[in-house]
């Protein structure tokens, strides 16, 4: 199977959900394959637009058209429309940093905080917060700067997703989140702080199955435009995230 483009499977399922999706632009489908493929050259490459094959296009384009997509919310409507099959049973939290290229910085008429940009111990970059379900298929994404704490960004991405069980590491560990799920009737498997005072239970052995989290990371960074960021704007970053989620749902 070639991998640089998409699957006469893959876009006929993804073609079924471009059309759901209102206000959105199709035009000719073999074209919008085109475009689509583009954008998983570029994905999976890493390369600069200006280096995409003439083959698929005039690059600059295929990059407005990715950016007007990223700026309507295209790709993330994308993703919630095949994650609607996800396994709720049980939903696991967790967050990557993700350093940034030198061209990431900069934008035009913005700033690093509102491009979820910052600086941590692993350097300048971003932070992937990402909720996944059963499986390790991706549901849901926040991005902040590198330095943001993961367990801000719990309860906005647990909200209107409906489960069984949360399970997330000792950073997620706040009375605040425990007390939300417990208000909304969700198990929270999160293993307590070393410098609790008051003793909280954790069933461990469901806690192993957390791992599905990890594995998604690992497999979202097999996309180089993932693993490192090179989109100016966070909205073109998401979008880059999302085709890649889409790409892991169609498999």
């Amino acid at each position: 199977m070639n991998r640089a483009v998409l699957s006469d499977g893959e876009w006929n399922r993804i073609l079924v959900y471009l059309r759901q999706l209102p206000s959105l632009h199709i035009g000719v489908p073999e074209t919008c394959r085109r475009f689509l493929d583009a954008c998983l050259w570029i994905l999976r490459s890493g390369a600069q637009w200006r280096l995409l094959p003439p083959a698929f296009g005039k690059w600059n384009s295929i990059f407005k058209r990715f950016s007007r997509w990223c700026a309507n919310g295209s790709w993330e409507k994308l993703l919630s429309f095949v994650s609607e099959e996800a396994d709720l049973q049980d939903i696991s939290l967790d967050g990557s940093n993700i350093r940034a290229h030198a061209c990431a910085a900069g934008a035009k008429k913005s700033s690093a905080d509102a491009e979820a940009l910052g600086r941590s111990k692993g350097g300048f970059g971003t932070k992937i917060h990402a909720l996944c379900d059963g499986l390790g298929l991706p549901i849901k994404f926040a991005l902040t700067g590198g330095q943001d704490a993961e367990c801000r960004q719990a309860i906005p991405l647990l909200k209107n997703v409906g489960a069984s069980a949360v399970l997330a590491d000792k950073g997620y560990d706040t009375n605040e989140l425990r007390e939300w799920l417990k208000a909304q009737g969700i198990k929270a498997v999160i293993p307590p702080k070393s410098n609790r005072t008051e003793e909280i239970d954790c069933d461990y052995w469901h806690y192993k199955e957390r791992h599905v989290v990890e594995c998604l990371f690992g497999k979202l960074k097999h996309y180089r435009r993932v693993a490192t960021r090179y989109e100016k704007k966070a909205i073109n970053y998401m979008g880059m995230l999302s085709f890649a989620s889409v790409l892991l749902w169609l498999r």
